[in-house]
């Protein structure tokens, strides 16, 4: 009698009997029951756990050591409790001019000066060139600068800084310092001012004699006139 394949359940049940069978040759049951029993706060911590909670505690003890001696036993200060301090910073204060002294020249005025100035300029040698320069306060008080007209600055005088001299109606010299890029006159120029007491509205007539040399005339803004007939120094060669 020929005997049939075994069904599927009998194959799974002979499979299950043959592990058992080779459990407990491991003894593996035995030891599954252990761990069931065995508490979970026995395990040992992983060694990585270790280096990072010993790494926590130095830096805790780093902090505390850095703290200085003097203030360790000290309560930590509230700083909300504090005032700041408000730092104000001065402004610079700047001494003002006097400028209570100062007279100013009406338009009726400068204009007399200047057209007399006119009258002396046509009766000047013609040989020279010339201009006539009206007073203002900045000439005369406080900053003491004389810009002069371009068009005679690029024409006549030189193309750098240079000292020019001026000379008066009593043949005094005056050296002074002329900007060539700003067109105008600088040190020296207060001196000039000064030693004539010009003001404002005086007209002046600047006539080069030289390369660096201006005979100057001063025309008062008040009307009165000084003017000596002097002879005019020989051009530069």
């Amino acid at each position: 009698m020929v005997m049939g394949k075994p069904s599927y359940e009998e194959y799974r049940l002979k499979r299950l009997e043959e592990n058992k069978k080779r459990m407990e040759a491991l003894n593996l049951p035995r030891l599954s029951q252990a761990l069931r029993k065995t508490p979970s706060n026995s395990l040992k911590p992983s060694p990585m756990k270790k280096v990072k909670l010993r790494t926590a505690q130095k830096q805790m003890e780093m902090v505390v050591v850095r703290r200085s001696s003097r203030v360790a036993n000290k309560t930590a200060p509230v700083y909300s409790d504090v005032d700041p301090v408000r730092v104000a910073i001065p402004r610079r204060v700047f001494k003002s001019r006097d400028l209570s002294n100062r007279v100013y020249a009406s338009d009726e005025a400068r204009a007399a000066a200047i057209e007399k100035a006119e009258k002396l300029e046509s009766s000047l040698e013609s040989d020279y060139p010339i201009f006539i320069k009206s007073m203002l306060q900045s000439h005369v008080t406080g900053g003491f600068w004389l810009g002069l007209p371009v068009y005679f600055c690029k024409e006549n005088l030189p193309k750098r800084d240079e000292v020019i001299t001026l000379i008066d109606e009593d043949d005094n010299e005056y050296p002074t310092i002329y900007l060539a890029r700003k067109t105008g006159l600088s040190g020296g120029w207060k001196g000039f001012a000064v030693a004539h007491n010009l003001v404002d509205g005086d007209a002046l007539i600047f006539q080069l004699v030289q390369r660096t040399t201006f005979k100057v005339y001063i025309i008062r803004v008040n009307g009165s006139e000084q003017r000596k007939n002097l002879p005019l120094p020989s051009s530069e060669s």
